[in-house]
């Protein structure tokens, strides 16, 4: 396929008109604080399905002939690309089928759901967005429906660059850095082909998470290639192989790719909460984790970020506040083996513990047939200083103490 065009992103934009919500520019007072300067945030989490990936889905769908949407249409996602084209086939009366891996948060199952109606049907199977693509391409090519790529095609790629069209327009000050979140490459290709032939001294960074950053797999190896693991938290980026079409638009028109650790994230998701009153996913907070964690400068300001989707499940915070104690150094797990006679758990209590030191986990089962017993302890302190010493008493102490590092696949088991 032909790589897609500035002139492609505009046509997309007509195509799209009064169909999707031209989403807000917001300035985010909290990481303007941060950079002494202007961030700005493209409010995609208020987009039709919460997500930016209508926009491709949507491009895609109505550029088909009658013909081929005669034989309907398929589709896999983690969720979002998913909303995209329920909403596409129930716009244009299409019936289509989603592939989704067992890991899309049942938040995004009944949105897809709501979204397409009786137009569109779910089928759930896999951990990975990979094995769901598979099996949808597999039923492409039995049944003839037509395979509608979340991000490696160039009609979807025109779609979502329609987003930075819309920044360009919205800004009063036209932005010296753009910041966009990459899983497959579809937002961030879209992004880079409008920018570049428009305002070609714009910076561009794209970020992805540490557990799945295949983009930079692919520049370190040359060409795409294929994550032997991929960290699934950051859902909506959770790509273990980039596209062969967005791969080299990124790779030479992009100033910088970083990644950034999921703790970090879940930090970010919670500020965006507290303090911005944005319920961002994962993927939708990876663009302003860059600012926040100081990876741009007074020299690239104004900065935009964009916030990429909002289908956040609730149930998930209990994760997402966990993973950031964890990242913020707040949170500490240990294995403590206690003698099984009175008092061990006061002297832990007593000697070991000080004030800001609270316990969060405490897991243990009596062994009757042993002098001693293991416990997973879990404990918060109020600032990452504060472990050190904490460390020191542990050391001092009879007790036979063991920190669970969180790179370890014992701590694995803790989230």
């Amino acid at each position: 396929m032909t790589q897609p065009t500035g002139a492609d992103v505009t046509a997309a934009a007509g195509r799209l008109g009064p169909m999707i919500r031209r989403t807000p520019l917001e300035l985010s007072l909290r990481l303007s604080g941060l950079m002494r300067g202007d961030v700005l945030l493209k409010r995609e989490d208020l987009q039709v399905g919460r997500s930016y990936k209508v926009r491709g889905a949507y491009n895609f769908i109505s550029m088909l002939s009658d013909e081929e949407r005669s034989f309907g249409i398929v589709c896999a996602s983690a969720g979002n690309h998913a909303q995209g084209v329920a909403f596409a086939c129930r716009q244009l009366r299409i019936h289509g089928k989603v592939f989704l891996p067992a890991t899309t948060p049942r938040q995004k199952r009944r949105r897809i759901q709501d979204i397409g109606g009786a137009w569109i049907e779910q089928i759930i199977g896999g951990q990975t967005f990979d094995a769901a693509s598979e099996a949808a391409q597999e039923y492409a090519v039995e049944s003839g429906a037509i395979y509608v790529h979340p991000f490696d095609d160039p009609r979807t790629i025109a779609g979502q660059g329609t987003v930075i069209r819309e920044v360009f327009e919205q800004a009063s000050t036209k932005p010296r850095t753009v910041i966009v979140p990459i899983g497959g490459g579809g937002l961030a290709a879209g992004t880079a082909i409008y920018v570049r032939e428009n305002y070609p001294n714009t910076k561009i960074i794209g970020v992805e998470p540490d557990g799945a950053a295949s983009m930079l797999a692919a520049i370190e190896n040359g060409s795409p290639v294929q994550l032997p693991k991929v960290d699934g938290f950051v859902d909506g980026t959770a790509v273990s192989r980039v596209g062969d079409i967005t791969f080299p638009i990124v790779r030479d028109m992009f100033d910088d790719v970083i990644s950034v650790p999921e703790g970090a994230v879940s930090t970010e998701m919670i500020e965006l909460y507290q303090t911005d009153g944005i319920i961002a996913e994962p993927a939708g907070a990876l663009a302003s984790t860059v600012v926040a964690l100081g990876h741009v400068t007074a020299d690239d300001r104004p900065v935009v970020c964009i916030v990429s989707g909002g289908n956040n499940d609730i149930s998930r915070y209990d994760e997402i506040i966990e993973r950031s104690a964890v990242h913020e150094g707040l949170r500490h797990y240990f294995l403590v083996t206690f003698p099984q006679r009175p008092g061990a758990l006061r002297h832990f209590l007593d000697e070991v513990l000080s004030d800001g030191e609270d316990i969060v986990l405490f897991e243990y089962t009596k062994k009757n047939n042993r002098e001693t017993g293991p416990a997973l302890v879990g404990i918060e302190i109020d600032a990452p200083t504060q472990l050190s010493s904490l460390l020191e008493r542990m050391a001092e102490s009879p007790l036979a103490i063991e920190k669970l590092e969180p790179d370890t696949p014992a701590f694995s088991f803790l989230l």
